[in-house]
């Protein structure tokens, strides 16, 4: 319980710190720990915002999260997030996903360009069109595996140069924050998993443990490591989890 506890306040802390809630490592963490496959998502969403609500109003308050920018991306995401969320799926499946999901973070954390200014402001139909089916592709797939989306969305709008930095990670966050509030609500009326739910309050301390490492994190990120050192040490920490995910898989 004790080691669990510290994995996840140490997971909050990396990932925190560049703008994520740490929902795909926080599952597979409680895979490693044999934890009821059935409540996973449900306990690393409910981390998820626990990490991210905080850095939401943060940003709001500092003007970096336009929701006019944002909308396109969340508004499709949050419908599909609770459908994926709602799906059924069986534990090998589940663990398959999460590994394959992981594996493809991990990888788009290392390799994400090194981040510039962002292209001159296009038309918003413009970002209609690109945030409809890439916001509801991320939601759906984090609400059947119980992640924020986030660590998709990011790399993406670099790389589409569609805002700068802090915009990206005041949207990433916001993404986050709702697709983890409609993944929530979709595990909760997925069919048999409501009777389970219960144990959930026998892992409210892993809550505290992500609420400390959130703050920690936060702080990190403006005053110590650097940003890309933080993130190829998150990339490493999830690299290895996948791996050991995608092996219990195939073996």
């Amino acid at each position: 319980m004790l080691t669990l506890a510290l994995l996840f306040l140490v997971t909050a802390v990396l990932y925190a710190s560049v703008g994520f809630g740490g929902g795909s490592t926080y599952n597979a963490l409680l895979v490693l720990a044999d934890t009821d496959y059935r409540i996973l998502p449900s306990v690393a969403l409910a981390c998820n915002l626990i990490v991210v609500a905080g850095g939401v109003w943060q940003y709001r308050k500092s003007g970096d999260l336009r929701l006019s920018f944002a909308l396109p991306f969340v508004a499709l995401s949050i419908p599909m997030a609770w459908f994926g969320g709602s799906v059924p799926i069986e534990r090998e499946t589940f663990v398959m996903l999460l590994g394959l999901s992981l594996l493809a973070a991990g990888l788009t954390m290392w390799f994400q360009p090194a981040e510039s200014k962002a292209s001159p402001p296009g038309s918003p139909l413009v970002n209609w069109f690109v945030g409809l089916p890439v916001g509801g592709a991320i939601g759906f797939l984090s609400g059947m595996v119980g992640i924020g989306g986030g660590i998709f969305l990011a790399p993406a709008l670099h790389l589409l140069r569609l805002a700068d930095p802090k915009r990206i990670a005041a949207t990433s966050s916001l993404f986050i924050m709702v697709n983890s509030m409609a993944g929530l609500v979709g595990q909760a009326t997925k069919q048999g998993t409501a009777a389970h739910l219960e144990q959930l309050i026998d892992y409210t301390w892993l809550g505290v443990a992500v609420l400390v490492g959130g703050q920690i994190g936060s702080r990190l990120s403006t005053q110590a490591l650097s940003g890309r050192v933080v993130k190829r040490l998150t990339a490493v920490l999830v690299l290895y989890v996948a791996g050991r995910l995608l092996y219990m898989s195939f073996s």
